[in-house]
């Protein structure tokens, strides 16, 4: 049996940074990515968008990881020069009534450190946005957009600088716990057998599967995971807009945000809905509901104007219902405090702001990591 110091399971951006952190701490790290390629699934369909930590209960560890990553990620793009631009984001209210969940906004980020939000009236917004309408609205300057795909080859290619080695077409199909570590089982029917000192299961939309697969795991300890898919639409002319501009939420409502590429494309999405499992295909039908969402503070759309997109799936911890404020949405990342298994670290719902949060969520398991070795 083939003994390695540590395995990271998953080769997405959290994956990547995790893998990056541990190996620049000297650790020898083995990346097992089931996928031919790196980032093929939450990390390639999303909105690549910087977030500011706005959105988060006081206290989750989402807002404490998102606002610590942000600006380790600006920094890092900065000093590697891969693309990104602090764009700016308008949170729009359309009715008197939604004005107060501006003011909501405001309370949140402060929780987690934000200061740098200004409320806007309805002129001043029109101002940045001209074809944006709203009785009023929230600027975060600090939100902005990055190459997702360009960050993740450089994580790669940091840890892989720090003799980590990438191992593609991976998948963990079992194992099982022993008092040096965990064993895996990687690969097909002819599985081999790996001895690791340390594994972190990022596995992200496949990360209860594979918790449930190491034998020794208690059930209690691995959440549900609800299918999140969400749509984007792209607009089919030039865009009008220069901020990501996103609606306040309503109860139950569709909040299609206006997101930026780096090459000024507009799409709007994403939407939410639910699937069993990992399910990309789009639905066209929703089409109708996208129109009326983007009209309330975007009356020049024009019929036409959306062609169908992409989708996405986000690994979710609470199901329909829940709010991003519902701390059951939280990021969940357990060590043997919590499952008992000496060497593993899982990682659970890893949904948005993971790609915002990388860097700050690779520092804090490779610090859990290195505590247990």
């Amino acid at each position: 049996m083939e003994k390695i110091d540590c395995a990271v399971i998953g080769a997405g951006v959290v994956g990547l940074a995790i893998a990056r952190a541990l190996a620049m701490a000297g650790r020898e790290v083995v990346i097992l990515e089931s996928e031919n390629a790196i980032g093929t699934q939450t990390s390639a369909r999303n909105s690549e968008v910087i977030h500011a930590g706005i959105s988060y209960a006081p206290g989750a560890l989402k807002g404490r990881l998102c606002v610590a990553g942000k600006e380790a990620l600006y920094a890092y793009c900065a000093e590697r020069g891969i693309e990104h631009k602090r764009i700016g984001k308008l949170i729009v209210a359309t009715q008197e009534s939604e004005l107060a969940d501006l003011r909501k906004y405001i309370e949140l980020g402060a929780a987690h450190g934000v200061t740098d939000l200004r409320l806007l009236d309805a002129n001043e917004a029109r101002a940045m946005e001209p074809e944006v309408c709203c009785v009023g609205a929230l600027h975060s300057p600090s939100t902005g957009i990055v190459d997702s795909h360009a960050l993740m080859l450089s994580y790669l290619g940091d840890a892989e600088n720090h003799r980590a080695t990438l191992a593609l077409q991976s998948p963990v199909t079992g194992g099982s716990a022993d008092d040096d570590g965990v064993v895996l089982q990687v690969g097909g029917p002819d599985a081999m057998q790996i001895h690791c000192r340390t594994v972190i299961n990022a596995a992200g939309l496949g990360a209860q599967r594979v918790a449930q697969a190491i034998e020794g795991m208690p059930a209690a300890q691995v959440p549900p995971i609800y299918y999140a898919i969400g749509h984007y639409f792209s607009l089919a002319r030039k865009s009008p807009f220069n901020h990501l501009v996103y609606p306040t939420g309503r109860d139950g409502a569709l909040r299609a945000h206006v997101t930026l590429d780096l090459g000024g494309q507009c799409k709007f999405g994403p939407d939410l809905s639910w699937r069993d499992g990992v399910d990309y295909r789009f639905d066209a039908s929703r089409e109708s509901a996208f129109y009326d969402s983007i009209r309330r503070y975007y009356p020049g759309l024009r019929d036409g104007d959306l062609q169908p997109g992409y989708t996405g799936i986000r690994p979710r911890l609470a199901g329909p219902g829940s709010s991003l404020h519902n701390t059951a949405t939280d990021f969940v990342i357990q060590d043997a405090t919590q499952h008992g298994i000496q060497g593993l670290v899982n990682l659970f719902g890893m949904e948005s702001p993971g790609l915002t949060s990388s860097l700050a969520i690779g520092d804090y398991v490779a610090e859990r990591a290195l505590a247990m070795a």
